[in-house]
């Protein structure tokens, strides 16, 4: 019974993997019409390895989930009729991801709803699942933008690295695909806004607030590297937070990395104005100090041009960087929090990324934002050379420093969030910056039967770009950012067992 079993859930996945094949087979047609190219061939070569692979992981996982959940269940007290239910429920829910893998997902699967976000490559947009009702927030990017400007290495890396790493850190990816002209990737929405906005709201944290924050930072900071991934670009507008205030790591600013190539001629010893024993500083007191950064962070936040003011200055001066540069931009959030500004900050973007270049001669802590001396302390040991900079020889470094001396590591997400946003509905937005949407063109929809055209080579680029997570099928999870559904009301599944289900969705690497 179990072999005929085992056969028919065969059956099923060779399905699935033929079904996307050819689907991805029709997208290469479209895309590259009747030439047969070198580009073709491989790409070809590559769709074919990547669905091999793609089906021996779907088998391997569903029986992976599957002796989870016993082992779980054995020994629990849940009796044997129960615990065969449990067991048919999760048949269930491997049945409706099979029927997910073969369903071709589109836009038009979804409701768009308010935008939360936009930027030069793209925006994201509340939307909801017109089946399922779930709520997400979908990352919308524009092809021709992410090739003319060089950053498909970069969105590459975002969807494997939300594809691959479970973890409650990070902000969940539940699909990802294609259309002719954009990349969509469809996350969990958490509706307690960002940092940014929290800190244009408060101005300042208290140091109770901060040190909760930072060490959730920490934590997710840790957790990408751990997967050989460096962030680069971790600033405020990255750190979310979900309805009960817990943090976690994204990337959803869609802002351009800044262009530094102008600075080339910079060297560490060079003197700028400014720096010179005695002069003035052009702020007269660290209110007025405040009071721009305010103004002007409402400014950025609707800019497309990228921020330098978290950027290590290894990055800045093209020296060649490895995983400390995260620690930098997390000292300087620090001090944005404690202080009420970056540490660095400037009128124009160049002289900010000259003074962190020099940064031994910026660094200043205003007496009336009164930090104690552990706060001082970590700050300085951030922002300071990669080799000696905290966190170079991991991220223990930074956890055994005093100022998080009551941080409890392994229950900071089991505990109650330092802050607490206003959450109203699965809908509410309060807590993002309001976008117009009056001056926006209308969405192409090219999804549909017209969507037929030739495209360049370079389109080649996101071939196995789909994705779906076996947490997408309803029931499982909610995209709200709960915590794991109790199947039976007397065995539930913990949130580290659950990241292992989680983790087994079908990933296809590009």
């Amino acid at each position: 019974m179990a072999k005929n079993r085992e056969e028919e859930e065969q059956q099923q996945h060779r399905k699935v993997a033929l079904t996307e094949e050819e689907e991805e087979e029709e997208e290469l047609e479209e895309k590259l019409g009747s030439s047969l190219t070198l580009e073709r061939v491989a790409a070809a070569k590559k769709l074919i390895e990547d669905h091999y692979k793609s089906h021996m992981k779907l088998i391997q996982d569903r029986k992976q989930r599957r002796s989870l959940l016993e082992r779980k269940l054995e020994g629990s007290g849940v009796p044997k009729e129960e615990q065969m239910n449990l067991l048919k429920e999760l048949e269930r829910k491997e049945t409706e991801y099979i029927r997910l893998k073969r369903h071709k997902i589109s836009v038009d699967d979804f409701e768009l709803l308010t935008i939360i976000g936009r930027g030069a490559f793209g925006e994201v947009r509340l939307c909801r699942d017109k089946v399922s009702k779930n709520i997400y927030a979908m990352k919308k990017l524009k092809k021709a933008e992410m090739l003319s400007r060089g950053q498909v290495e970069h969105v590459r890396a975002e969807r494997n690295l939300l594809a691959e790493v479970a973890s409650h850190f990070i902000v969940k990816l539940f699909y990802s695909f294609q259309d002719a002209d954009y990349l969509y990737l469809v996350m969990e929405y958490l509706p307690g806004g960002d940092m940014m906005t929290l800190l244009m709201r408060e101005e300042t944290l208290t140091e109770t607030v901060a040190r909760f924050y930072i060490a959730q930072s920490v934590l997710a900071i840790e957790s990408i590297h751990k997967h050989n991934y460096i962030h680069r670009d971790i600033k405020p507008d990255n750190l979310l937070l979900d309805k009960n205030g817990h943090m976690r790591l994204s990337d959803f600013g869609l802002c351009k990395p800044l262009d530094c190539s102008n600075l080339s001629p910079i060297n560490e010893n060079e003197v700028i104005d400014g720096e010179q024993e005695g002069s003035a500083n052009k702020w007269n007191s660290s209110l007025k100090q405040l009071q721009h950064w305010q103004i002007n962070r409402r400014k950025l936040a609707f800019s497309t041009v990228g921020t330098p003011d978290y950027i290590a200055p290894e990055v800045l001066l093209k020296k060649g960087y490895g995983v400390e540069c995260d620690w930098w931009s997390l000292g300087a959030i620090m001090y944005e929090m404690l202080v009420g500004y970056p540490p660095f900050y400037s009128e124009d973007p160049i002289t900010t990324c000259r003074k962190i270049v020099h940064w031994r001669n910026h660094i200043k802590f205003p007496e009336e934002a009164r930090l104690t001396p552990e706060a001082k302390d970590l700050i300085c040991k951030l922002l300071c050379d990669a080799e000696s900079r905290l966190g170079c020889r991991g991220a223990e470094q930074i956890k055994a420093h005093p100022w998080f001396k009551d941080i409890k590591w392994d229950k900071l997400y089991n505990m109650e969030a330092a802050y607490k946003p206003e959450v109203n509905d699965a809908l509410d937005t309060q807590n993002f910056m309001k976008f117009d949407e009056a001056n926006q063109a209308p969405a192409k929809n090219s999804s549909g039967p017209n969507r037929k055209k030739h495209l360049i080579p370079e389109d080649l680029s996101f071939v196995g770009y789909t994705y779906k997570n076996f947490e997408a099928v309803k029931g499982l999870r909610h995209s709200s950012g709960d915590s794991a559904v109790d199947f039976s009301g007397k065995c539930s599944i913990d949130d580290n067992e659950m990241l292992v289900l989680a983790a087994s969705a079908d990933t296809v690497t590009l």
